[in-house]
């Protein structure tokens, strides 16, 4: 990253600079043209290649296989069946989701495959370089533009046409520059994507070393009041627990619990109103949070008839749907902020007993002996679904309250310091992110002159980062193309 910040921190403006006529663009280096998009690419419409891999436009990375964008989540293939209908996209092509450009659907492809048929697919002419226009694309400057050209009844229905793509403008470097420009983000970009690595590698250790503690401490192997193991231990009788504390009883949890299942609510009652009440469905429930960005809801004046399904702050909810994703098992807190809101189906309410403490129900569910006991239930399971009286059958050894909560107050600061520095990596990340679109966003549309540096790069270049080599041939590739 110090290499990185010594060429950024020289880089200058140009020399001189001329209004571009575009507002989203600004003013541009006076040698530099402003195109039409009609002017610098070519719709193509090949199609009848039913037997090439089939690409997928996305948000966050633009175009990448669909194989890659299905690889540990839980979307399924939505493609048709017989796909002779798919658009060929060639290397080098721009493609863009006509439904989602306006939010950075947009980008290069560097493989040879399909897209679906209602995607767009643009070729570069002989004066574009297909690098440099994946880089402009994915700016929000270019985003809010196409947002701007799409239209549509409502904003999730919003298109952005190729015969509105065409009457977009864009700033063009000679085609040297272009490729100078592409060389130098690519090479900024693998250097913050090697910082954004390291701290989530990071995240993941302080993570595991998170769950480690707890476990720990919630299933007996250390007395945390003397940071040692307990004088004695009998067998649990249960693989995933083992041995635990001699005076710890073993016990299933539908003993300790009110558990509660979601109302079937039909779909034809939703409502987008914020004046209704949020129904918490297993897609909002994320791992020890709860997340309202996709949120329907249930007339305000009907909820009382479903009082019972009405979550209170405290209360335990499980997502009963593939509830162990990548990073572990979709449990949550409901906290104030996440009520007035009902339970939907295939969603658990568990609202702990006099017996079993509620922040050490949550540890239970959210840790690995909980994790140990539903894998071989989903094993072989292409979808798991997780039952009520599965819930219920989960076996732990239990403390008495007291013990507990001295558990609990045992781990509350060791956990706090993780999280600390989970927040801070975090927090890191999102900084590195904001950087890397300011900078892209400044080199692409002119703010700074980066050709002294991007020749530079040759003698800076490091043979050990795979992706750097990779990157490197395609610009030759694309040199030539261009």
């Amino acid at each position: 990253m110090a290499k990185l910040a010594k060429i950024v921190s020289d880089l200058q403006p140009y020399p001189a600079y001329k209004p571009s006529g575009v507002e989203w663009l600004g003013d541009v280096p006076t040698h530099w043209e402003v195109e039409p998009n009609r002017a610098l690419f070519e719709e193509v419409n090949e199609r009848e290649r039913p037997d090439e891999p089939l690409l997928s436009v996305t948000i966050t990375q633009g175009v990448i296989r669909q194989t890659e964008l299905l690889a540990d989540s839980s979307k399924k293939d939505s493609s048709k069946l017989d796909k002779s209908s798919y658009k060929l996209v060639r290397f080098g092509d721009i493609a863009y989701n006509k439904m989602r450009a306006w939010q950075g659907a947009i980008g290069v492809s560097w493989d040879q495959g399909i897209v679906s048929p209602a995607y767009v697919v643009q070729r570069p002419r002989h004066r574009t370089n297909s690098q440099y226009m994946h880089h402009l694309f994915r700016t929000p400057a270019f985003a809010k533009e196409a947002e701007r050209w799409s239209y549509g009844i409502a904003s999730d229905m919003w298109s952005l046409r190729p015969e509105q793509f065409k009457g977009i403008y864009a700033c063009l470097p000679p085609v040297p520059e272009q490729a100078a420009i592409a060389r130098y983000l690519d090479y900024a970009d693998r250097r913050i994507q090697r910082c954004i690595r390291a701290k989530q590698k990071l995240i993941t250790l302080l993570e595991e070393q998170k769950q480690a503690i707890v476990h720990q401490a919630i299933s007996g192997q250390i007395d945390v009041r003397v940071s040692k193991p307990y004088p004695s231990y009998k067998d649990s009788g249960v693989e995933w627990l083992g041995g635990v504390p001699e005076h710890w009883e073993v016990i299933r949890l539908g003993r300790l619990i009110t558990l509660t299942t979601g109302f079937p609510f039909k779909s034809e009652g939703f409502t987008q109103s914020e004046e209704d009440v949020r129904l918490l469905r297993g897609i909002n429930v994320a791992l020890g949070r709860l997340r309202w960005k996709e949120t329907v809801r249930w007339p305000a004046d009907d909820t009382e008839n479903f009082a019972e399904y009405l979550l209170e702050p405290g209360d335990i909810v499980l997502g009963m749907d593939r509830p162990i994703i990548q990073d572990g098992i979709r449990v949550a807190l409901v906290d104030l902020s996440d009520v007035p809101s009902l339970l939907l189906q295939r969603v658990a309410r568990i609202r702990p007993g006099n017996e079993l403490n509620r922040d050490f129900a949550f540890l239970l569910l959210s840790g690995k002996g909980f994790s140990d006991y539903l894998a071989p239930i989903f094993t072989g399971v292409s979808v798991p679904h997780l039952s009520p009286e599965q819930i219920r059958g989960y076996r732990l050894a239990l403390p008495s309250l007291a013990e507990q909560e001295q558990i609990l107050e045992w781990l509350g600061p060791r956990i706090g310091a993780i999280r600390s520095g989970m927040d801070c990596a975090i927090r890191e990340i999102l900084l590195l992110r904001e950087y890397r679109t300011r900078l892209t966003a400044d080199v692409v549309t002119g703010k700074f002159d980066v050709r002294e540096a991007a020749a530079r790069l040759a003698d800076e270049f490091d043979e050990s980062d795979a992706s750097g080599m990779i990157c490197a041939k395609t610009t030759d590739k694309l040199d030539t193309l261009a």
